[in-house]
């Protein structure tokens, strides 16, 4: 196969678990985050995924990329698959994501992916809409996801619901369709994703309550992967590597429901005022040694992770990725989440 124009990629092993890279929108400028996961994957990664997001969690962050476009160019970049999480139904019409995710799948067959989920109000707020309780949101995102897949299948749709739909056709579509993954923070949303979902993203979070929503969704019958996403901040030294994650992620103090019915990034800074920034160690993984790093992602992928994304916190993403591919990754494979 030809080399694609940005650049050639290093061969890699065989992995146990996948080990990706999270591009954060919210945080670094699409040209730049380009880069970032261009680089990505010349430093050894297998795969990365992206958020999705209208505005970014503080002010501090700065960001927010179109990700549906800024998807697009960094497969078009890259040889990996590339995911990103979408949540359908307020802000994105169902039909215009079907039309959307059969064409990505269409000119990249067999690298896309997405994790839907029922989405934030900080990135929903903007269609004037009322916000929904929790139980209508999912009731939302299930009527979406079936409205889509049926489209990418190629059946002509009509529907009346929580959504709307009129005669709709998706006329260029893949010859596989892409898989549809949901996202999950609670136990009690992984058991009800098992039903329809083709695999199961979630967040970094207390060892106990990431084993409890494994359980929930492989205890009622989910398929497909378990993915994990890692918030980590890597320096030179652990006050560094805490003054990054510090700076760049308060938003990490909080945690559903609030965090799924704020507003605006001033709303979120708000909350966080006051908090004991010490606590960010809970939601961040925060060190300066990468081999102690690499342990504490095996610990948290042998609770039952497929695929675990790395997202470094900082806005400057080219030490982090020099130190995966030196260190980083180098230990993982001492600890065997790599074989040949």
């Amino acid at each position: 196969t030809a080399p694609l124009p940005c650049g050639p990629v290093r061969c890699k092993t065989r992995r146990m678990v996948f080990i990706g890279f999270h591009a954060s929108h919210e945080q670094i400028a699409p040209s730049a985050l380009l880069d970032a996961v261009i680089g990505a994957e010349r430093a050894g990664f297998d795969g990365a995924m992206c958020s999705d997001h209208l505005a970014p969690w503080t002010r501090a962050q700065g960001e927010s990329g179109f990700a549906l476009s800024w998807i697009a160019a960094a497969l078009a970049c890259t040889e990996f698959s590339i995911g990103m999480v979408n949540a359908p139904g307020q802000r994105y019409h169902p039909v215009m994501i079907a039309q959307a995710f059969a064409t990505l799948e269409e000119m990249f067959p067999g690298r896309f992916w997405a994790a839907m989920g029922s989405g934030e109000a900080v990135n929903e707020h903007v269609t004037g809409d009322p916000w929904p309780e929790k139980r209508v949101r999912n009731e939302r995102l299930r009527e979406s996801v079936d409205v889509i897949r049926r489209l990418i299948e190629g059946e002509e749709v009509d529907h009346d619901g929580l959504v709307r739909v009129h005669e709709a056709r998706v006329w260029s579509r893949p010859a596989e369709p892409p898989p549809l993954f949901a996202t999950a923070v609670s136990a009690e949303t992984a058991e009800w994703a098992a039903a329809w979902a083709q695999g199961l993203a979630t967040v970094i979070q207390e060892p106990a309550a990431l084993q409890r929503v494994v359980d929930a969704y492989r205890g009622a019958g989910g398929s497909g992967p378990c993915i994990l996403q890692v918030h980590l901040s890597l320096a030179e030294s652990d006050e560094a590597a805490f003054a990054i994650a510090r700076e760049q992620w308060t938003n990490g103090l909080l945690s559903p429901p609030q965090t799924w019915d704020l507003e605006q990034p001033e709303d979120f800074e708000a909350a966080v005022a006051g908090l004991d920034r010490s606590e960010l160690r809970k939601a961040v993984l925060i060190d300066h040694d990468a081999s102690v790093l690499a342990g504490r992602i095996a610990d948290l992928a042998e609770i039952g992770f497929d695929r675990v994304y790395l997202h470094h916190v900082g806005t400057e993403q080219s030490y982090f990725l020099a130190a995966a591919e030196s260190e980083l990754i180098p230990a993982l494979e001492e600890l065997s989440l790599i074989h040949i």
